[in-house]
């Protein structure tokens, strides 16, 4: 049987105002209040209760997609949905303990980095954080190890694998242009990945420097953007017809798109996917599984290298989000991105601060601050009381001035983690709704450093954000931007983590 593995990475930025902890209307979303309850609508929940329709046109079943999917979703997307559309957020969990019984107790969901920023881009410290907090909300939301994580835009570099090899993950999944050289496992002759891309039908190992190893799948570029792209979904019939001619090439088909795919990028995406592995595909020969089940059956044969600072999105890797790449989405023909440079170059400067203090205060009141940080998670999840959370990590007894400022600090880096979602650079103009989201939870840092006593950063930041250009001259620089649609939301503080 030919194996056939479908990955749907289902993902929204964090749209919390960071002062309220509520999603403002976004009018672009129309008719709906904004982009995350317009895509649970068109994806989310009906790939949670997709149809199954018979020749007649009624209705024959209803299919939970996510069952037979391989799948991640976003922490903050699930946390959302948790609050909001509590019927969906359970579907998703019952489907990886469904697909966890059927697969010897590989479920199909894997974690992702927390906050989904472009992981090669961060320091050492905060790509960890971002790791250890994806892995925490996965245990916590689907009770198991988790045995891969997602990597945003799937940008990767050596550094980022060492990280998952670290937290004992079993593996990861790429693009196909992201692998370099390979070889047969045992031998030394390397071979270059030429034009014709690398063979996607059988996983690999990545050895780190230390003999330390993970595996990876390369899943099928050319299907995939067909699937993402090219209306494919239009009709399961097709879809599956193209399953079994790129399934001759190899043991192992395997796909990747973003999870929105299915219903919101293409209307009735679910019902066809639903058709295609409910039934089609099943009757075609397929073997449907998820990358954990396989690798119990097909241990890589092959090691293989990848490119440095690769992504899946951009053939300038990870240039997109900090360059102006050329690459366009949306907006206008003439427009740049000469913007990226210097919006990132000011919430580098921001973040530093923000971590100088963290360091220093932070170490009046924990035992070692970044390890707090790192375990906070747990009190952001409901997991244990913000108190037995101190009384791990608090240096001492704290008192309760003490014990605000603890969380103060907390909640800053918290803050400073978020403003470097991949969506702010993701698309042509500097004052989209993602863009200014992060500005956002930069006005929030830069507050807190106000309120901790810290030297104002606020004029240096605006120097630096200024000197980001948009695209559409009656919005200005990023400082225009900045001040007139994050800051004039700054209210009244309140935590967003309350003692439980």
């Amino acid at each position: 049987m030919k194996a056939l593995v479908i990955h749907g990475h289902f993902y929204q930025p964090p749209r919390e105002d960071p002062w309220t902890g509520e999603v403002e209307r976004q009018p672009s979303a129309a008719p709906y209040h904004d982009w995350n309850e317009r895509v649970q609508e068109e994806s989310y929940r009906p790939n949670a209760s997709a149809h199954i329709i018979n020749a007649q046109g009624t209705i024959e079943r209803t299919v939970n997609n996510y069952a037979n999917i391989s799948f991640n979703f976003g922490p903050t997307l699930l946390s959302w949905l948790e609050r909001k559309h509590p019927d969906t957020y359970r579907r998703i969990l019952d489907a990886d303990k469904e697909s966890a019984e059927k697969r010897g107790g590989h479920g199909n969901a894997i974690a992702q980095a927390y906050g989904h920023a472009i992981l090669p881009l961060c320091g050492e410290r905060d790509r960890v954080t971002q790791v250890v907090w994806g892995l925490s909300d996965f245990r916590y939301r689907f009770g198991r190890e988790p045995e891969a994580l997602w990597l945003p835009e799937t940008a990767c570099d050596n550094a980022t694998l060492g990280v998952l090899i670290d937290y004992g993950l079993r593996y990861v999944i790429l693009a196909p242009e992201q692998a370099s050289r390979f070889r047969r496992k045992g031998t030394h002759g390397w071979q270059v990945v030429g034009p014709q891309g690398i063979d996607t039908t059988r996983p690999y190992r990545y050895v780190d420097p230390n003999g330390r190893s993970i595996a990876i799948f390369f899943y099928n570029g050319p299907l995939s953007r067909a699937v993402a792209f090219e209306k494919v979904l239009a009709s399961s019939a097709l879809l599956v017809q193209m399953f079994k001619q790129a399934a001759l090439s190899g043991p192992l088909l395997n796909l990747a798109t973003d999870g929105e795919t299915y219903g919101h990028h293409f209307k009735f995406g679910d019902l066809c996917l639903a058709h295609a592995l409910e039934i089609e595909a099943k009757d075609a020969g397929f073997w449907i599984t998820n990358y954990g089940e396989y690798l119990d059956h097909h241990e890589p044969e092959f090691d293989v290298e990848i490119k440095e600072f690769s992504s899946w999105s951009c053939a300038h890797g990870v240039d997109r989000w900090q360059d102006d790449c050329g690459c366009h989405t949306g907006g206008e023909f003439s427009w740049n991105q000469r913007w990226r440079r210097p919006l990132r170059v000011a919430l580098d400067f921001l973040r530093d601060k923000a971590a100088a203090v963290f360091e220093t205060r932070g170490a009046d009141v924990f035992i070692d601050p970044w390890s707090a940080r790192n375990d906070y998670i747990q009190a952001l999840l409901g997991a244990e009381t913000f108190a037995d959370f101190l009384a791990r990590h608090g240096r001492r007894y704290l008192s309760e001035s003490e014990k605000r400022n603890a969380r103060t600090l907390l909640e800053l880096q918290y803050n400073s983690l978020l403003m470097f979602t991949s969506c702010a650079w993701f698309f042509s103009e500097l004052s989209g709704i993602e863009t200014v989201q992060i500005m956002k939870y930069a006005a929030r840092v830069i507050e807190i450093l106000d309120q901790l006593g810290a030297p104002s950063v606020r004029p240096q930041f605006l120097e630096l954000v200024a000197a980001a250009k948009s695209n559409i001259p009656e919005k200005g620089n990023g400082a225009d931007i900045y001040l007139r649609y994050a800051e004039p939301n700054r209210v009244t503080f309140e935590p967003a983590f309350h003692e439980q």
